[in-house]
């Protein structure tokens, strides 16, 4: 793998197979009574967020805090960013103070990719989605749960891909960075991927995408392995891209007549929040059917997978000299659980 995580593109079909087979390694700590390994302990993981989120910057959080790593939570609001900070400024502070990885969310496309090519930070930076650009772990974390649901037999498809599959995704695809790096994984990793939207919710140029495009969600329904629904951004928007919302929940909502029409093992995804009532209505929110909730608890293990593998473990710290090598990891290291306990001073008990 690379040294950041910009965009799916960056990934090969062999990287993200990698990926989701740590994920799936590692999702076994959810399951024991001690969650918490200590692959990443001396590390220190930043969340800079400019955004507002919930589920990604928890999750990315909780991956962390599990792998042993030291979490610091950056704000824009209430930071010196509010007082006119730039971008570069608050980097160098992060380095400063010995970031070893910056998890970063911003509302400009290509926030994080000016990070990671820059001399700013040393560590590795992850893009958890910049503007209307990409959201790479959220497609990590799909790709994931749909491996586990369309694949069968034991091991939820480990060492396989989502060859011949037939994904759809549904609604704002302009604003979405979650369709975007959908597309570009779910087709490396072999699926056939449709986008379904009104023609001005679609960005220019899309059919030069890797996918096909549809008008009409009727049609494509019976054909679909997986329907993701994604949120309209109202935040987003400064014009009248449609009617009503109204008229968008009658052409391109999913509802149970709907999802009566998708093939009996065929699932829906939503990458949350969701707008019960336009995009997606209670009853198929609130369906077995709908992935939602494996979403976000695949999210917390995919995340750990890609922290492990950029970071490439928790050795004890050289002082000496600059840690520029990446340690050989075993197995055990993945399985091993932290039962070390400390005392108040943070000294080994």
């Amino acid at each position: 793998m690379k040294r950041h995580l910009i965009s799916a593109t960056d990934l090969t079909r062999d990287d993200a197979v990698l990926i989701l087979d740590t994920a799936e390694e590692l999702a076994r700590v959810a399951d024991r009574p001690i969650k918490k390994l200590p692959t990443l302990r001396g590390r220190t993981v930043v969340n800079l967020f400019f955004e507002d989120s919930t589920r990604t910057r928890i999750s990315f959080e909780a991956a962390a805090k599990r792998l042993s790593a030291d979490v610091i939570n950056f704000s824009a609001k209430g930071s010196s960013v509010s007082k006119g900070e730039s971008l570069k400024d608050t980097a160098l502070t992060l380095e400063a103070m010995g970031a070893d990885a910056v998890v970063i969310r911003h509302h400009d496309s290509g926030a994080p990719h000016r990070l990671a090519t820059s001399d700013w930070i040393g560590g590795c930076v992850i893009n958890a989605g910049d503007g209307t650009h990409e959201h790479p772990t959220q497609a990590l974390l799909d790709a994931f749960t749909l491996r586990r649901r369309l694949t069968e037999g034991p091991g939820g498809g480990v060492g396989g891909d989502l060859a011949g599959r037939r994904v759809t995704i549904v609604g704002d695809i302009l604003h979405s960075r979650v369709a975007r790096s959908n597309i570009h994984l779910l087709t490396t990793l072999g699926a056939e991927v449709t986008v379904v939207a009104p023609p001005t919710l679609l960005p220019i140029g899309v059919g030069h995408w890797p996918c096909a495009v549809s008008y009409d969600l009727d049609s494509v329904l019976p054909k679909s392995d997986a329907v993701m629904m994604l949120r309209v951004q109202r935040e987003r928007m400064n014009a009248a891209y449609f009617p009503t919302e109204r008229e968008y929940a009658r052409r391109y909502g999913l509802d149970g007549d709907r999802m009566a029409r998708m093939p009996e093992h065929a699932v829906v995804m939503h990458p949350g929040p969701m707008n019960r009532g336009m995009e997606i209505t209670a009853e198929v929110a609130d369906s077995p059917r709908c992935t939602a909730v494996e979403q976000v608890s695949g999210g917390v293990s995919v995340r750990m997978a890609v922290l492990y593998l950029l970071l490439g473990g928790a050795g004890p710290a050289d002082t000496t000299r600059p840690d520029t090598t990446r340690p050989d990891l075993t197995r055990s290291d993945l399985t091993r659980t932290d039962t070390t306990r400390s005392d108040e001073n943070g000294q080994p008990a």
